[in-house]
């Protein structure tokens, strides 16, 4: 008897939890007040960037290679470089990241699962040195 293995793509439900998923991040980015700071370096409208993050978040969770089919290469903290991304404008991706994901993404485990590299790479993205203080 053999198993059959799924991705993480498929057990989170595939296409219709990511556009959730990141319709729900994007929503929150625009309210939260926690999360202005990351709003402010974003364009006026978000659907762009609501449309890349969910064909990087589609392949990168196992389901079609959509983003690198269309753009190639991630490069994700080259590509962030024209925004300047320090520890509020993190704090408040992660905040509505983690909070979209626990609307979205039924089962906990799943989520813990998704959840520790896509924290770190939120902390990889910061690319404004905000100096020592005290």
């Amino acid at each position: 008897m053999s198993e059959e293995t799924i991705t993480l793509y498929e057990a989170i439900g595939g296409d219709a939890t990511i556009r959730k998923l990141v319709r729900r991040f994007y929503e929150l980015m625009d309210t939260l007040p926690e999360a202005s700071a990351c709003r402010a370096v974003h364009p006026p409208s978000l659907a762009n960037a609501e449309q890349k993050l969910y064909e990087y978040l589609t392949g990168y969770l196992g389901g079609p290679p959509v983003y690198v089919e269309k753009y190639g290469h991630p490069r994700l903290r080259s590509r962030h470089f024209v925004a300047p991304i320090g520890a509020e404008e993190r704090d408040g991706w992660i905040l509505c990241f983690r909070q979209a994901m626990g609307e979205t993404i039924e089962h906990p485990k799943l989520r813990e699962i998704i959840w520790a590299p896509i924290e770190k790479l939120a902390h990889h993205m910061q690319n404004k040195d905000e100096g020592i203080t005290g």
